[in-house]
């Protein structure tokens, strides 16, 4: 059935993860199509969405999400629609070119978003339909990879994007402000933007942020003013390491994915399938989370400590000199973005293969250093302690903002993705 038929009742509290079913091992070891267009247009993708036109992690989700999101339906749609397709199923033949449909479905999304770069565009799609050989099978390839692009930037029309909305700015303790060192307001659009599958993704709530007052806020305030500070002394070498890893701007999780994609040898389906879970549910996972930020709108460590001697807790106390290690987001603190994020992601690249120790690792060009993992709980548990070390959120932050990502993508997975049941 159709994606925007199929939608239905999200629930918000099951904690079972019953969407993707795990790969089995002949499904690794023998992919039926090999994945290396899936991944060169994700990498295309990123050039892109990052390195060109220097989108924000959070803007260029959007972007990520509806590039994926269109090849997994045209890859879908030539395999015979084994999984229900996001969108679309095109009409397609199983020699069609699945090549041909992921640079088509790619090259029209990415054009659509950047016109500017349609010449740069044009020669990488070019390129990848020389590879191509001439013939029905390409033709039947562009055309169903225009099909699905066709779909998603319809669905996608007027969805919010790029608005002019802000954060809400207090002057009270506790009340979120712009941060230095560009004390400007970016992102805030986002938090009303349409999902890509929740219904509501404003149900997804979590507790107030401790009271200024308690023992917790100035437990929280203290660790952060200590581990996080640019000039810490209490933060180790490999905690400096891994907050700047964790906050590089090229997000490592882009390339967790493709590496694991490779070292699994998934095939073109199973990778267009993974990087479409991966995107769109974590597109909306942020969504979730930044409806969250505007929604207690709470004041950044940057802000805080300096300020902390108006917090009238006598637990706390301020610094006007401290600077956190790495800069902070030009967003609203609670609950964490990044955190949201991580989750999200973690948790579909668990639910994707089956179980939680999988081995994987990516390079930080911020860090110089390349990190490895045995188990998806380990990074996610790992990146909520780096945003601490980078001095840029709260303990309590991080915790709830892991709750957001992990819930949103069991829900999305829950109706998203799953084995087509004709």
């Amino acid at each position: 059935m159709a994606h925007r038929f199929r939608r239905t009742g999200i629930l918000l509290t099951a904690l079972v993860l019953t969407a993707a079913p795990a790969l089995t091992p002949a499904a690794q070891a023998a992919p039926a199509t090999r994945s290396d267009a899936v991944i060169t247009w994700n990498l295309h993708a990123q050039t892109a969405i990052y390195e060109t036109a220097r989108q924000s992690p959070t803007a260029g989700l959007r972007s990520f999400a509806m590039v994926q999101g269109a090849v997994y339906d045209a890859v879908n749609a030539i395999a015979g629609s084994p999984y229900e397709p996001y969108l679309v199923a095109p009409r397609s033949r199983p020699r069609d070119s699945v090549p041909a449909a992921v640079a088509a479905a790619a090259h029209r999304v990415l054009v659509s978003l950047f016109p500017a770069q349609a010449t740069t565009l044009a020669a990488q799609y070019d390129a990848a339909l020389a590879a191509v050989p001439d013939g029905s099978a390409e033709r039947g390839g562009v055309a169903v990879g225009e099909a699905a692009a066709a779909a998603m930037i319809e669905s996608r029309r007027d969805d919010g994007a790029f608005s002019d909305a802000t954060w809400p700015v207090g002057d009270q303790p506790g009340q979120w402000r712009p941060t230095p060192p560009g004390f400007i307001q970016a992102g805030a659009w986002y938090a009303d933007l349409k999902p890509f599958v929740l219904r509501d993704p404003k149900a997804y709530r979590v507790p107030a942020p401790p009271a200024l007052s308690s023992a917790t806020w100035a437990r929280e305030l203290n660790e952060v003013q200590s581990l996080g500070s640019a000039a810490s002394t209490t933060r180790t070498a490999d905690q400096t390491e891994a907050a700047i890893w964790w906050d590089d701007p090229r997000m490592v999780e882009w390339e967790i994915k493709r590496n694991l994609a490779k070292d699994h040898r998934l095939s073109a389906l199973q990778t267009a399938r993974l990087f479409a879970m991966v995107e769109i549910a974590t597109a909306d996972a942020l969504i979730s989370c930044y409806s969250e930020k505007k929604r207690w709108a709470f004041w950044r460590p940057v802000t805080a400590i300096p300020l902390a001697g108006t917090d009238g807790n006598p637990a706390t106390t301020a610094d006007e000199s401290w600077t956190p290690l790495r800069t902070t987001a030009p967003s609203a603190e609670y609950p964490s973005g990044h955190s949201c994020f991580t989750a999200s992601i973690m948790t579909v690249l668990r639910a994707f293969f089956g179980r939680d120790r999988v081995a994987f690792h990516a390079y930080s060009a911020d860090s110089g250093t390349t990190r490895h993992y045995t188990s998806f709980a380990a990074a996610t548990a790992e990146l909520a302690e780096a945003r601490i070390w980078a001095g840029v959120h709260y303990r309590f932050a991080t915790v709830h903002g892991i709750d957001i990502g992990r819930a949103v993508a069991r829900d999305v997975l829950r109706t998203e993705f799953g084995p087509r049941h004709d």
